[in-house]
């Protein structure tokens, strides 16, 4: 008893929570979940703001070899001093230090370095190579949201069919059970059979709960990838095999990735930008020439004699020239690490290059083996459906028992499946091998 209102339960979930579920969702094409996708990435955003970051720094390192104009203001309070004082004969008595404790000074001041031995032109080249490869990331970044929301969504699709294959098992499998049923009333079979049909029906009713459960889980993916709460997919096109004329051999694929993939890009610019680091760290070995100059207004100016406290002005205008003739080891220092960082990033790029060589030709090893699978999933779904037709006829001819029908039905149900998963892993490997390549 407490089995049979088990069965009812699980029967009540099935039928009234999918329906739920479907109510509130929206389906979507696959190109519409990747724009929702691409538009709503919260990782995108981030390196949207690490671009708008590296737009800066190019602004400031351009910035560096401008003058830079500043004002100046300050007061300072100082002791009493004893005033002193000349005495010049026939004269009044000259002071020539009087005691001013209240100081205020503005300046009007410019620094310009017009020549830093290549340093600022380096670190404006090496910040735009920086962009660039961020920029590149960003290209990563949305090929990988795409595979994700493409794995996705064939995860969405694939549990629905799966759920709709084991709903048409189950109604089967129902009425297999009350064809038993009124065969053992006829006194035809032994009760056992009908216990038999009616633990296969049970069987498969937990399986379609299960696909019930499988399919929300993959539409819970779906709209956290996509930013849409009510996402779901919408039904695909029937597959077809692809004619074979005109595919690529694995050399091609291989080359076009190496030369597309947006990830050896940014290494390839971020070598760029170490190796131009290494020109500003040896720039330091050069001398630095700067300009300067500045409009004075103080009081008292202690740049005129004698002090009087009153407002005063005063310029000055220099050319600076520093040259470092011995730091101790820093230049070479800092100039070993950028030269060390570019190295580690061409041997990573090196390292690439195996891992995209392998990645492509196991994909398109994945995708060939998948659509053979296909070719192999109909011939496994004619041979399962014959199968069953021919044990159905001899199970209404007395001549098959329930067990064979039994086993026919969940081959034909396997077959089904297989069908359905060697599809969606076809659609996959489609995408990955896209990735792979870098399209």
């Amino acid at each position: 008893m407490r089995y049979r209102l088990s069965c009812l339960v699980c029967l009540h979930a099935f039928v009234f929570l999918p329906a739920v579920a479907t109510a509130q969702t929206t389906p979507l094409t696959l190109e519409e979940a990747i724009a929702q996708g691409l538009a709503n990435s919260q990782r995108l955003a981030e390196l949207d703001a690490r671009q708008q970051a590296a737009d800066f720094a190019i602004a400031g390192r351009k910035a560096a070899d401008l003058p830079i104009v500043s004002a100046q203001g300050g007061y300072t309070r100082t002791n009493h001093v004893t005033p002193f004082s000349v005495f010049v004969p026939g004269g009044p008595t000259q002071e020539v230090y009087p005691d001013i404790p209240d100081n205020f000074r503005t300046r009007l001041d410019l620094q310009w370095p017009i020549y830093t031995g290549g340093r600022t032109d380096a670190l404006e080249r090496a910040a735009r190579a920086e962009r660039s490869a961020i920029a590149k990331d960003v290209e990563a970044a949305r090929a990988d949201l795409r595979l994700e929301i493409t794995r996705a969504y064939w995860a969405v699709l694939t549990a629905e069919e799966a759920e709709a294959v084991l709903q048409r098992a189950l109604e089967t499998a129902n009425a297999h059970v009350a064809d038993v049923r009124s065969r053992l009333a006829s006194g035809l079979i032994p009760p056992n059979e009908v216990a038999s049909a009616e633990a296969q029906a049970a069987h498969e009713r937990l399986l379609a709960l299960e696909a019930s459960n499988q399919r929300g889980i993959a539409e819970a993916d779906l709209q956290r990838l996509t930013g849409n709460d009510k996402a779901t997919a919408a039904p695909a096109a029937p597959y077809a095999q692809p004619a074979v004329a005109g595919v690529q051999t694995v050399p091609d694929l291989i080359a076009a990735a190496l030369k597309a993939r947006p990830e050896r890009q940014a290494l390839e610019d971020r070598v760029a930008a170490a190796t131009e680091r290494v020109t500003a760290a040896a720039s330091a070995a050069r001398p630095q020439v700067a300009v300067g100059g500045g409009y004075d207004y103080a009081r008292p100016n202690p740049r005129i004699f004698p002090r009087n406290s009153t407002w005063q002005t005063s310029w000055d205008a220099s050319v600076n020239v520093t040259w470092t003739l011995w730091d101790a080891g820093r230049r070479a220092a800092e100039q070993g690490e950028a030269q060390a960082n570019a190295t580690a990033l061409k041997t990573r790029i090196g390292d690439f290059d195996r891992d995209v060589t392998f990645e492509v030709r196991s994909r398109a090893l994945e995708l060939t083996s998948s659509r053979e699978a296909v070719t192999a999933a109909d011939s496994e779904i004619r041979a399962a459906v014959e199968a069953e037709r021919v044990v159905g006829e001899r199970y209404r001819a007395g001549v098959a028992t329930n067990t064979e029908v039994l086993d026919a039905q969940t081959a034909r149900l396997q077959a089904e499946l297989d069908r359905t998963r060697a599809i969606a892993n076809v659609r996959l490997a489609e995408a990955r091998l896209e990735r792979a390549v870098g399209r």
